[in-house]
């Protein structure tokens, strides 16, 4: 029954990504925040059902890297260069939290 449910999620995943690239006409700015927004929908699935607190970690890691992608595309699109600077405090920030977060998944305790 799991590799049912393995085989069906990844069909799906692949019928969506064929859907972007053939069937739906959209330009080039769609068609990459649909890959980032389902990229983030599977992130967010890891967060939640993510067996360990190990991968949930490595899922926020993954969300902050894909806000960074959104700010990306916003600043390329958009032409404003404050679209860059909030993607690097966040990529700032995420850093931090990950390094705080590994740390304290190991039982250490933070310095003052």
């Amino acid at each position: 029954m799991k590799h049912l449910k393995w085989f069906f999620g990844l069909l799906l995943l692949i019928v969506a990504i064929v859907a972007i690239f053939t069937v739906l006409d959209v330009n080039a700015q769609t068609r990459l925040t649909l890959y980032l927004l389902i990229s983030f929908l599977l992130a967010m699935f890891r967060i939640s059902k993510g067996p360990t607190a190990a991968d949930r970690a490595v899922a926020t890691d993954i969300v902050g890297i894909l806000v960074i992608g959104f700010c990306a595309i916003l600043a390329f699109y958009t032409q404003k260069s404050w679209y860059m600077d909030i993607a690097i405090a966040w990529a700032l920030q995420s850093f931090i939290a990950i390094l705080a977060l590994a740390k304290f998944l190991e039982g250490k305790k933070f310095d003052a």
